[in-house]
């Protein structure tokens, strides 16, 4: 499948993939590479890049707004990251596949490493923004305990602008 496809433009599909919250062994497989390429391509992409080849050009320092705007644009990409991430471990069902010891005893370090970082997270910004938190909780869930959007007096317009 990768056969027509330059390096570059299968290390941006490895990349858009597990960013997507697929495993290196389902991206080999839809790509028809092997998961050391896929682990390979990861790390290209994520490596800085080498010696600017021509010197940087000078640009004015961003304004406070546009720092702020940045920080949303990259923290709304860390929540979709999150999220995609959280509906890709419920589905995998980790607690009901089969695995030795080791890698067991891993997966469980590692779910409660990240719902310790995240509770912290979570925490911080309850501390930070108390009435958002406050109303979050009194809001329904879904089944997989997400919450859901809640009424509100105001309309609340839809995502992409449009009403």
């Amino acid at each position: 499948m990768t056969g027509s496809l330059t390096l570059a433009q299968r290390r941006t599909q490895v990349r858009e993939l597990a960013q997507g919250g697929a495993s290196n062994r389902r991206i080999a497989t839809k790509l028809g590479i092997s998961k050391d390429t896929v682990a390979r391509d990861l790390r290209a992409t994520e490596a800085p890049p080498a010696e600017p080849i021509e010197a940087p050009v000078e640009e004015p320092a961003p304004t406070f707004a546009q720092r702020l705007a940045h920080r949303r644009t990259q923290t709304e990409t860390a929540m979709r990251q999150l999220s995609a991430a959280a509906q890709a471990i419920d589905a995998a069902r980790p607690a009901y596949t089969p695995a030795d010891e080791e890698t067991a005893l891993r997966w469980y370090g590692e779910l409660r490493a990240v719902v310790a970082q995240l509770t912290a997270c979570a925490d911080a910004f309850a501390d930070y923004y108390p009435d958002a938190a406050a109303r979050a909780r009194t809001c329904a869930t879904s089944s997989a305990g997400a919450p859901q959007a809640c009424a509100t007096d105001e309309p609340r317009p839809m995502e992409g602008g449009h009403e």
